[in-house]
């Protein structure tokens, strides 16, 4: 299987270092377009044997997946530049560009067989977050115009990637809130816990170390019980004790509603 990623910014060369510490898919099976002469360098400098173009043309034409990791604002552009080379009948789309939909991408990929008929492409839509580059990522994958099979393709490539959820195209953006989003979020809480640990007394470093494993704790706890938050909070709040009570005060600041407001101004 050959993938080419076009645009190897932070989330294309996350997706490509991801790939390749994967096993489904060899490192020189990997064709990356870069543009900049730092994206350049990190890429030549990953161990990993990708193959670097500045041909967008080129880099696409004997691919088996084709993902567009570029800006939103740069899709039309670089799917005119390579429509006249793509195989539809044989090469996948997969567009990681927040906020541009099915008719959007169709729109531009959508080409002319003759007077009578016009050429659609299978496209999905996925949306990982950056944990893809330690293998770890919660990715969104919707699909328009594809078989079982091509999809089935496409989920088994990025559950190498982490986990991974099929769902309508409508839940892409929420999606990208809770997960995409949602890393941002996540580490914002464990910068504030950091800084609460080190008033609390801990050098930095171990206030760190602490909140890490901390979190990673909790995590573990719901991925192997399948239990609900809820559940493993009440088993740590006692009557009349410190985590009530700090509980207690963080929803007095409004913590629960801040969140659920920050979810949903980034959907």
């Amino acid at each position: 299987m050959k993938i080419t990623i076009i645009g190897a910014g932070n989330i294309g060369s996350a997706i490509a270092r991801g790939f390749a510490k994967g096993r489904l898919v060899s490192s020189s099976d990997i064709t990356c377009t870069v543009h900049t002469e730092d994206t350049f360098g990190r890429l030549k400098d990953a161990n990993f044997s990708f193959r670097l173009l500045r041909d967008n043309v080129a880099a696409v034409k004997e691919a088996d997946i084709i993902i567009l990791a570029v800006k939103p604002w740069r899709i039309q552009e670089v799917i005119d530049e390579i429509r006249h080379v793509l195989h539809y009948d044989k090469q996948l789309i997969v567009s990681v560009a927040a906020g541009i939909t099915f008719e959007q991408l169709n729109t531009f990929l959508t080409r002319n067989i003759d007077s009578d008929s016009l050429a659609l492409p299978t496209v999905f839509r996925v949306m990982p977050n950056t944990a893809v580059e330690v293998m770890s990522s919660m990715t969104f994958i919707a699909a328009s115009n594809a078989s079982e099979e091509q999809t089935e393709q496409v989920l088994t490539l990025f559950r190498e990637l982490g986990n991974v959820m099929l769902v309508e195209e409508r839940l892409i953006g929420p999606g990208t809130a809770l997960a995409s989003s949602g890393i941002a979020f996540a580490m914002r809480y464990i910068r504030a816990a950091i800084e609460g640990g080190v008033e609390l007394g801990f050098y930095p470093k171990e206030a760190q170390e602490i909140v890490v494993h901390t979190v990673k704790g909790a995590v573990d706890l719901l991925i192997e019980n399948k239990s609900n938050p809820e559940t493993e909070i009440d088993k740590v709040t006692t009557p009349g004790g410190v985590t009530i009570r700090g509980l207690n005060e963080m929803e007095l600041s409004g913590f629960t509603s801040s969140v659920i407001r920050g979810l949903k101004a980034s959907k």
